[in-house]
């Protein structure tokens, strides 16, 4: 993003601002956003990295948050969603961050946009607003990879399926259907952690952070139901 490039762009308002989204089963989520995220839907680690994972859907490019193009405002939005169209890139060879921002989006245009990247040659107030939004979403970030570490140097991490057994059109048992692989924070293994590390654990949040996680694991079964409702129709 620079006043050369995008003087004359900005945002506009479209119909269906989380389209982008639609087909995202899984969106990055940071550990300070787990506890208003966990009364929404699952939180999950997944691979080498322990990455954590919101879950918005139990089937290949189905966000079950998303229903034409509009987000469901009863449920927590991912700060990796609402910072769209926007994004910190790395610069390493200048040691710095570069804001981009997605040409291809709807929502981005050079004609009639009700906010503006700059004016008068600077920024305006909107994308001044981007910027801290996307400042504080990097410090969260950061903040995420050493809770991950954290957990990972005390063996926290357990390896969890999650499985899906439906009916039949007969009232039978369907066939048991694994959901998902990943790995979770278990109650079991943080009773492992001495007095000493407990503590800190609790000093600096990270307790709050396995606990959010484990609470959000309880929603499996909504995204089952939510799931069954949206296939009822099709069926």
């Amino acid at each position: 993003l620079n006043k050369d490039s995008h003087a004359k762009f900005g945002v506009k308002q479209v119909e269906k601002p989380f389209e982008f989204m639609a087909d995202q089963h899984f969106l990055p989520i940071t550990a300070p956003e787990f506890g208003s995220a966990a009364a929404s839907f699952p939180i999950i680690f997944a691979g080498e990295e322990r990455t954590p994972l919101a879950v918005m859907g139990i089937r290949t490019g189905e966000n079950l948050f998303v229903t034409d193009g509009k987000y469901e405002q009863d449920y927590y939005m991912p700060a990796f969603a609402r910072r769209y169209p926007f994004v910190l890139a790395g610069d390493k060879a200048n040691d710095r961050f570069v804001v981009c921002v997605d040409e291809e989006a709807e929502c981005v245009t050079n004609k009639g946009a009700n906010q503006m990247f700059f004016e008068n040659g600077d920024t305006t107030a909107f994308t001044k607003e981007a910027f801290e939004f996307l400042q504080n979403f990097e410090r969260d970030r950061q903040a995420t990879d050493l809770v991950i570490d954290a957990f990972k140097k005390h063996d926290l991490f357990e390896s969890k399926e999650m499985h899906f057994q439906g009916q039949n059109a007969d009232g039978s048992p369907a066939e048991r259907q694994k959901i998902a692989d990943y790995f979770a924070v278990t109650e079991e293994r943080l009773k492992t952690l001495d007095a000493a590390t407990a503590k800190e654990f609790m000093e600096n949040g990270y307790m709050a952070v396995a606990h959010a996680h484990m609470v959000s694991l309880g929603n499996w079964q909504r995204l089952v139901n939510m799931t069954l409702r949206r296939a009822a129709p099709a069926a």
